[in-house]
């Protein structure tokens, strides 16, 4: 979503969200000034919108999966993806996967802040999964700080699965930017195929969903 799109968001349709569906936020303060990555734990199909009012009016954009839609859905999905700058990803493709990460590099590195789901899907029951690497891989490539959001009360107004509810329910818990300099520095001297730096993308991931975790549960 570029400056302008935000922009208009921000005006328009952040405050429609806010009357229709959100009940709090908390930690607007921890907002970097910079560009950054939020991951967020998964629960409903409204997350997106509630993800972005957190990024208007800056430039950002998604991570958003298309191989779960099929037919004219499958269409309507892809068309509103490249309206809206959406990086589409096939979880089934690894060719996909590289070439999304790439994508969403890139465009960190234009200064876009960056959407990111780290479980990869919805969660079923409304509890926080295991994450995924592609944050922790989209970070040490480009070093911006990761925000940690919690988002409780979507999985029962649209999960997956599930119907439309319109009900002032949801609480957006934005904890404190991660930066994770240690890993950073350490990931800077390793090749990207090795073991090592693996384990820091799997170190970074954990520390993330710990983070995520004690904002959906501990606020």
């Amino acid at each position: 979503m570029n400056k302008i799109t935000s922009l208009l968001s921000n005006i328009f349709l952040k405050p429609i969200i806010k009357f229709l569906f959100i009940k709090n936020i908390k930690g607007r303060e921890n907002i970097p000034k910079q560009n950054f990555i939020l991951a967020s734990n998964h629960q409903s199909y409204l997350d997106i919108p509630f993800c972005g009012i957190i990024c208007v009016p800056r430039k950002f954009t998604y991570i958003g999966q298309i191989d779960g839609h099929k037919g004219f859905k499958s269409f309507i999905v892809k068309t509103i993806y490249s309206m809206g700058g959406v990086i589409p990803l096939n979880r089934q493709d690894k060719e996909s996967k590289k070439e999304v990460i790439s994508k969403a590099i890139d465009k960190v590195k234009k200064g876009y802040s960056i959407i990111i789901y780290p479980e990869g899907t919805r969660s079923e029951n409304g509890q926080v999964k295991e994450g995924k690497l592609g944050a922790a891989k989209i970070f040490l490539k480009t070093g911006v700080p990761i925000l940690p959001v919690g988002i409780k009360g979507a999985y029962n107004l649209f999960p997956k699965g599930g119907k439309l509810k319109i009900k002032k329910n949801v609480e957006l818990i934005i904890g404190r930017p991660l930066l994770f300099e240690k890993e950073f520095n350490l990931a800077r001297n390793l090749s990207p195929d090795s073991e090592e730096y693996l384990e820091v993308c799997i170190q970074i991931t954990n520390q993330i969903m710990e983070e995520i975790k004690k904002l959906v549960y501990e606020n």
